[in-house]
């Protein structure tokens, strides 16, 4: 039997606060445990909940970025169940009526694009940490980040294959980072997937039984978990068992998932109304006041690079799969100007791009600042230098051995481009080799190519390639 996969993504997207969002407790990470939490963190008897208001500005910031409706009233619930590290005994979230409703994201996933609906996103808290590996024989409990600000992204179960939720959830991490509501932080838990899983047979319309894969909080992770998920459902029905619905966890070192709890469903919770909170009813005149402060979102970035730029398709989604990557290449332009776009898009996304991989870093560390490439880039525009010479001064730029200049003079690279100069240098190349201009004369180009870069050899490759290859046209048509 052949099988269609069929996986919806639930995404924690700490929000970048200052203070928790019901308590005026710090959310800065890597504090001694429990040095971050405060009375209404740890519910001591008596003390009330008051909702952060740029908690939710970020929430209503993400729904006007995915097109989604701003619910002008919603409600705060209380999500019962007991852990040791939820000292209230529930958590505040939002069930049926959501901050953020619908919406949907675009990515491409080899090349083609994918839309995947969006059910909601709703507020909430996060729970404390349980710490079983410093203890022997007992768990300690860690309440830094509990009351934490939240915002849950739910979606649809459009996504077909772990590739399509990889590139889902790199899409969702690109889009809370460039509009400023969460830092992405993965390590630290700032961005963090629940997968729910699911097979069927291919051509039914009825969803399979899932199992919820928790806490992914790398791309890697979320992709192996899916695939080793999907292979166990498969091999389970194809062997005559029945999936259970289940909360699982992903092994990364087995690569294998494993048993957490049966799954929960809403009314396990006991979800009702939270007391202590009012409705949260969000004005006409704030969701606008928003919207104007939004920055340009990735796909008009896009559209915009294409339209002014004149780059490829290809360039403009690369550019803007980070903030930093686009705020980087519009710098390096700024400077330029926009003439020159498509060769500071091909060094960002080439040889820039190369040296941050092979270094492991991200744009932020990079060691050649965006003024310095641009510096770079016009010794080339100028013809002081040729391409080839300054992927070797870009080198040395990158090992702190100053600016373009300052290595252009030191190691004596700048480019020949007298036209006396390399008049002669040509005419020496034509009358040593006389076979070659033989063969061009008679019609195979490729003895031209040869004739070039025995020119280029002649200069010690500081010829200016294109005027070489101007004087040598002349001299072989004459």
């Amino acid at each position: 039997m052949q099988w269609e996969t069929v996986i919806g993504l639930e995404t924690h997207a700490q929000l970048s606060t200052v203070s928790k969002i019901f308590s005026g407790a710090a959310t800065q990470f890597g504090a001694a445990p429990n040095a971050q939490a405060c009375a209404v963190d740890i519910a001591l008897p008596g003390v009330l909940p008051v909702l952060n208001r740029a908690a939710v500005e970020k929430a209503i910031r993400f729904g006007l970025a995915v097109d989604a409706s701003i619910s002008r009233r919603s409600v705060f619930a209380r999500k019962n169940y007991f852990y040791p590290d939820l000292p209230k005994g529930y958590q505040i979230s939002q069930y049926e009526l959501p901050v953020v409703v619908g919406g949907s994201l675009s990515m491409l996933v080899e090349g083609v694009e994918k839309t995947v609906r969006l059910t909601r996103a709703h507020l909430e808290e996060d729970a404390g940490k349980s710490l079983h590996e410093d203890f022997h024989g007992m768990s300690g409990i860690d309440l830094n980040r509990a009351g934490t600000p939240l915002l849950e992204i739910v979606t649809e179960p459009d996504m077909r294959s772990a590739e399509e939720a990889v590139a889902y959830a790199k899409t969702l991490h690109a889009l809370v980072r460039w509009i400023g509501i969460c830092d992405g932080n993965m390590q630290e838990g700032s961005f963090r997937c629940d997968a729910n899983v699911s097979v069927r047979p291919k051509g039914s319309t009825v969803l399979g039984t899932r199992s919820e894969i928790k806490n992914l909080n790398s791309f890697r992770f979320l992709e192996e978990a899916i695939n080793y998920e999907v292979r166990r459902q498969i091999e389970l029905l194809e062997d005559g068992g029945t999936v259970v619905q289940e909360t699982r966890l992903y092994d990364p070192e087995r690569k294998e998932t494993r048993s957490m709890r049966s799954k929960e469903d809403a009314h396990d919770y006991r979800y009702f109304p939270d007391p202590d909170l009012l409705p949260l009813v969000i004005g006409a005149e704030s969701i606008e006041n928003i919207r104007s402060e939004m920055p340009e979102l990735p796909p008009a970035r896009r559209e915009r690079y294409r339209l002014n730029f004149g780059l490829p398709s290809a360039y403009a989604v690369s550019l803007t799969q980070s903030i930093e990557v686009a705020a980087y290449f519009e710098e390096v332009v700024s400077i330029l100007g926009s003439d020159s776009a498509k060769l500071a898009a091909n060094w960002v996304l080439v040889e820039l791009a190369g040296a941050l991989n092979g270094a492991g870093i991200d744009i932020g560390a990079s060691p050649v600042s965006s003024r310095q490439l641009a510096g770079l880039l016009k010794r080339i525009l100028d013809n002081t230098i040729s391409g080839k010479m300054a992927k070797d001064v870009f080198e040395a730029m990158w090992t702190g051995d100053g600016d373009a200049e300052a290595i252009i003079g030191k190691r004596g690279l700048m480019q020949m481009s007298d036209a006396g100069e390399l008049e002669k240098v040509v005419d020496q190349v034509l009358a040593a080799n006389p076979k070659s201009v033989e063969e061009f004369r008679a019609g195979k180009e490729k003895a031209f190519n040869a004739l070039v870069g025995q020119a280029m050899k002649a200069t010690k490759g500081k010829g200016n390639p294109a005027k070489i290859n101007e004087i040598l046209k002349k001299k072989l048509a004459s």
